[in-house]
C-alpha cells in the first residue's frame, strides 16, 4: 500500500502543484481547500502526513492543526516568512515540521518522507504492543516501572526480528517463557519456535541435533536427518544454556549465525536458512571468555541486544504478587474444585519467601497446593511444603541496603554481563562513558 499525503491550502495552483508532486513520488494524494474540510475527512481518510497551510480562511492553521493533533497526525506547515512567530507556536502545539514559501519541493518531499517514517514505526509499535494484550498487556512481566520498561524493550525486540538475542538469568526465572514470547509478537509468529538445550548432549549429537546430518555420517546415521537450524527455517531457534556449548561446535553456530549457512554433518552443500535465534544462560559467559571456554567472537555476536532477567527476590513485591496471581488463574483453569483465592496469611507467606528456583518452583508449589486444596473455598497455609509455610524472616539487608550500595551492585553486574567493556555497561546503564569510569573510581570497583 502506497504512502498518502493529505495537503491543505486555499491556494488553488499551490494545491495542484504539490499535489501533482507527490503524486509523481507515487504518493495517494488528498486535496482540501479549508481547514473546516480537511479536520471533517481526515478520520475517513486517515492520511500518513498532512502538508496544512497556516493561513487559512475561516478555520486557521492553528485551529486545525490542534484539531489533527487531536487525532494524532502528522503535520508539517506551509508559511509565510513574516509568519514564524506563529510557526514556532505551532510547532509547541505538536507540528513535526514547518517550511517557508514558496517551499523547495524536494525538501518537503524529504522532510514528509521522514514524518512517513515516524508514523510508520509508532503504528508498528503500536502493533506490537497490542500484541501483548492477550498475555496482559505492557505489565505482562510485572506492574513495577523496571518490569514495565523491560516489557516494551521486549516489543521492539520484537520488531528487530533478525537481531539475535542473549536472555541471561537465574535457572526459572523465565528465560524460555520470554524467548517464546519474542517470537510470538515478532513477523516470524507464523512460523516454528525450536528449542534445543546446549547441556548434556554430547558434542556430535548436538552436531547432528542442530544441523542434521547426511546418511553414513556416523555409525547410526542409517539416514538423512534434518537439522534444528533448517526446521526453524524463517521462524525462531532458541538454544538454552548457551554457555554449555561445546567449543568444537562454537564456530559452527557463529558461521550459521553470520552467514545465513552451514553444511550437515557429513554433507559438503551449503544449506541456506533464514533464521532467528535467541539464546539463554544462567551463567556468566564473560568469565567463560576470560577462561578461553567460550569463542569471543561468538559471545558478541549472540550479545547484541542484552536481556537480563532479575530472579524473584529481585523484583518488586508488586511484581511477585501480578505474578502469583497469573499463575494461579493458569493453574486454576487446569484443575477443577481447586480453590478459589488464597488466605490473606497464605499470600503474605508466598510473597515473604525467597523462591530459590524463581518462577518454575513457584509455579510447581502453587500447582501442588491446588491439588491438595481441591474442595476447600480457600488455599491455606496447610497446603503450602513446609519450606514455604513457615513464617521467614525479610530480608532485611536486601531491603536496607543504601541507594548508593544498590547503584554499586547493579553497575558492577552490568559491567560483568558486558566483560569489562565500559561503552557497551555505560550504553545499557543510560549514563555516558565518562560518568560510568567516575563511578567506577568512586565504589573502587575492580571489573
Amino acid at each position: 500500500m502506497s504512502d498518502s499525503i493529505m495537503v491543505v491550502d486555499d491556494d488553488a495552483d499551490v494545491l495542484r502543484a504539490v499535489g501533482d508532486y507527490f503524486e509523481r513520488l507515487g504518493y495517494e494524494v488528498f486535496r482540501e481547500s479549508t481547514g473546516e474540510a480537511a479536520v471533517e475527512a481526515f478520520p475517513r481518510q486517515r492520511p500518513d502526513v498532512v502538508v496544512l497551510d497556516l493561513r487559512l480562511p475561516g478555520m486557521d492553521g492553528l485551529q486545525v492543526l490542534e484539531e489533527l493533533r487531536r487525532d494524532d497526525a502528522s503535520v508539517l506547515l506551509l508559511t509565510g516568512h513574516g509568519d514564524i512567530a506563529t510557526a514556532v507556536r505551532a510547532m509547541q502545539l505538536g507540528a513535526e515540521h514547518f517550511l517557508t514559501k514558496p517551499v523547495d519541493m524536494p525538501i518537503l518531499a524529504a522532510a514528509a518522507a521522514r514524518a512517513v517514517e515516524k508514523v510508520r514505526l509508532r503504528r508498528h509499535n503500536a502493533l506490537l504492543v497490542s500484541r501483548l494484550a492477550p498475555a496482559g498487556g505492557d505489565d505482562v512481566l510485572g506492574v513495577s516501572k523496571p518490569m514495565r520498561d523491560l516489557a516494551r524493550q521486549l516489543v521492539l525486540l520484537a520488531e528487530s526480528d533478525r537481531t539475535t538475542v542473549l536472555i541471561t538469568g537465574e535457572s526459572g526465572s523465565g528465560k524460555g517463557w520470554v524467548a517464546r514470547l519474542l517470537h510470538r509478537l515478532s513477523g516470524r509468529r507464523e512460523a516454528p519456535f525450536v528449542d534445543v538445550n546446549c547441556a548434556g548432549l554430547s558434542a556430535t549429537f548436538l552436531d547432528s541435533e542442530l544441523f542434521g546430518h547426511e546418511k553414513g555420517a556416523f555409525t547410526d546415521a542409517k539416514d538423512r536427518k534434518q537439522g534444528l537450524f533448517e526446521i526453524a527455517d524463517h521462524g525462531t531457534l532458541f538454544l538454552d544454556e548457551i554457555a554449555e556449548l561445546a567449543p568444537e561446535l562454537q564456530p559452527k553456530v557463529l558461521k550459521a549465525i553470520e552467514e545465513k549457512s552451514f553444511r550437515r554433518l557429513g554433507g559438503t552443500r551449503e544449506i541456506q536458512v533464514d533464521v532467528r535465534l535467541i539464546a539463554a544462560t544462567n551463567h556468566d559467559i564473560s568469565d567463560a571468555v576470560r577462561r578461553g571456554r567460550f569463542r569471543e567472537d561468538l559471545y558478541y555476536r549472540l550479545n547484541v541486544i542484552p536481556l537480563h532477567l532479575p530472579p524473584l527476590r529481585e523484583r518488586a513485591r508488586e511484581d511477585r504478587l501480578a505474578l502469583l496471581r497469573r499463575l494461579f488463574a493458569e493453574l486454576r483453569a487446569e484443575l477443577p474444585d481447586s480453590p478459589a483465592d488464597f488466605t490473606t496469611e497464605v499470600l503474605e507467606r508466598l510473597l515473604d519467601y525467597a523462591w530459590p528456583g524463581n518462577i518454575r518452583e513457584m509455579r510447581n508449589v502453587l500447582e501442588r497446593a491446588l491439588i491438595l486444596a481441591r474442595g476447600a473455598e480457600r488455599l491455606g497455609a496447610e497446603h503450602l511444603p513446609a519450606e514455604v509455610g513457615r513464617r521467614q524472616a525479610p530480608a532485611p539487608a536486601r531491603e536496607a541496603a543504601s541507594l548508593a550500595e544498590v547503584e554499586r551492585r547493579h553497575i558492577e553486574r552490568t559491567l560483568r554481563r558486558h566483560g569489562g567493556n565500559r561503552t557497551r555497561a555505560a550504553e545499557e546503564l543510560g549514563i555516558s562513558r565518562a560518568t560510568l569510569i567516575n563511578k567506577i573510581k568512586v565504589y573502587a570497583l575492580d571489573v
